[in-house]
């Protein structure tokens, strides 16, 4: 049986295999769990400890592993129809040098080209900062499309916040979907209109200090952060005896029904 038809009847089935690259602690599995229809085949991760709770997370018996993406030996990897693909923002980030594609991890972008290119799943999806698509007045995100073009790839690109999707943060990501069939143009990320919520701030101070109310969004939580609460936030818990002074810390909330929303629009189109 063709390659091609072979993965069009697996399309068809609504089975979509995907390979997780750059998987960190599994924000687009969880995605594609939630939404159904999806089996991971494998994933790459670099960093061991996210690799451990990876594997806390989720069931990898028999799935295929590597630690670093440059070391990827395509042809021992399984055939997969989806790559996802959260690559290192920290190049292409306002909050880091942004020395872009001079950066290391930058250039892992180009992993990813080279594993599309020989591998040719029906699609991709792919996140980084919206800091990208501003990087070198354009440049750097220009390149990024003009390769995935070259390789035969229709993509459309959207920044999408956390706060439209449930979230109770706000964290804007722009993401990036490839496909091989033209049909898919302009049907997978025609999402609502935004939340009109806004962040409520109840104590002002520095980064880590300030407290935000319940009835509003938390800021864009960073691993980075100094103080306190700069990694988690904190939150007001309510209290009939002191509400001022009941401060708890509030945890960092993975946007995982980005995903799950884009994950959807692929099933609609089968």
């Amino acid at each position: 049986m063709p390659p091609a038809f072979s993965q069009q009847r697996r399309l068809i089935a609504a089975t979509i295999r995907f390979f997780d690259l750059f998987s960190g602690i599994g924000g687009f599995r969880e995605g594609l769990r939630r939404a159904g229809g999806f089996t991971c085949v494998g994933h790459c991760e670099v960093d061991a400890y996210a690799d451990k709770n990876y594997r806390l997370l989720f069931d990898t018996e028999g799935e295929w592993f590597c630690n670093d993406a440059r070391t990827i030996e395509i042809e021992r990897m399984p055939d997969f129809d989806l790559l996802c693909a959260g690559f290192p923002c920290q190049a292409f980030s306002i909050a880091g040098k942004r020395e872009g594609f001079a950066d290391a991890r930058g250039t892992l972008f180009f992993e990813i080209a080279r594993l599309v290119a020989d591998k040719r799943p029906a699609y991709f999806i792919l996140e980084n900062v919206p800091g990208l698509l501003s990087h070198d007045k354009g440049r750097t995100f220009h390149t990024i499309l003009s390769t995935l073009s070259e390789l035969g790839y229709g993509v459309e690109w959207k920044v999408l916040n956390s706060k439209d999707f449930g979230v109770p943060q706000s964290r804007k990501r722009v993401y990036l979907v490839g496909y091989l069939d033209r049909r898919c143009a302009g049907k997978i990320l025609p999402f609502p209109a935004a939340n009109g919520t806004s962040l409520i701030q109840i104590r002002t101070g520095s980064q880590g200090k300030r407290v935000y109310s319940p009835e509003g969004l938390s800021c864009t939580l960073t691993s980075l952060a100094g103080g306190m609460g700069g990694k988690t936030g904190f939150c007001f818990r309510y209290s009939e005896n002191n509400l001022s002074k009941i401060v708890e810390r509030g945890c960092s909330v993975q946007p995982l029904c980005f995903i799950q929303n884009i994950a959807e629009a692929f099933c609609g189109l089968l």
